[in-house]
């Protein structure tokens, strides 16, 4: 009972983290992939040309690149997910709004940063498999909830990480970090931060008291 009264004060503190950083993603919500995918460059006959992609259709959204990773590394990435922001009584887990998903998408896509980040993810995903066999002769989706939350802990911060778990702790920053992207640019995720924006209103009166004391403008 202590241990599990134990696991759900280090989910609380880690939603609410997330939920601070979380804000500034839902200031400016994330669409499809397509629609704010970087301008892609292509050389033809020593020029260098831009191209800039179309407003998207966001009736209709498409990805017009296939998706990359193996459904056994979208497994693996729903249980961190999950572990990263879990469900609770106020909404859904992260795997079950499809932020797998939406790493996939992102690492898919034919883009330089995108590109090196599918090279950690794919890496980290390796370091993760053998270091849960290493510690539990298990691949990291037949551990125990516990044992891999034990390999969480040790690299859910990277200053504190050893030495020899920065590579996964680099890969585990930015799991969490696209995780929350997914789950807090959802309806469930922005209702769990309480984010009301693009709603009409009749009259804006500017914010509360105590947003403003909250931001030190007003005493």
């Amino acid at each position: 009972m202590a241990h599990d009264k134990q696991t759900q004060i280090t989910n609380v503190k880690r939603r609410d983290a997330l939920k601070l950083l979380a804000t500034a993603a839902v200031a400016m919500p994330v669409m499809s992939m397509a629609s704010h995918a970087a301008a892609v460059t292509a050389k033809t006959k020593g020029a260098e040309l831009i191209y800039r992609p179309t407003d998207p259709d966001m009736l209709k959204p498409i990805v017009p690149w296939s998706m990359t990773l193996t459904q056994a590394e979208l497994d693996d990435l729903a249980i961190l997910a999950d572990i990263i922001i879990p469900a609770d009584a106020q909404s859904p887990s992260a795997a079950s709004l499809g932020a797998q998903h939406f790493i996939n998408e992102w690492v898919s896509a034919p883009y330089p940063q995108q590109k090196a980040d599918l090279v950690l993810v794919r890496g980290g995903l390796v370091w993760l498999n053998a270091e849960a066999k290493k510690r539990f002769d298990k691949a990291f989706a037949k551990l125990s909830a516990d044992q891999q939350r034990q390999i969480c802990d040790d690299i859910c911060f990277e200053p504190k990480a050893a030495a020899h778990l920065k590579h996964g702790a680099r890969f585990f920053a930015k799991v969490r970090d696209l995780t929350a992207t997914a789950f807090y640019t959802t309806e469930p995720g922005m209702a769990d931060i309480g984010y009301i924006g693009n709603k009409p209103m009749p009259s804006f009166d500017g914010p509360s008291d105590e947003v403003l004391r909250k931001l030190k403008l007003k005493s």
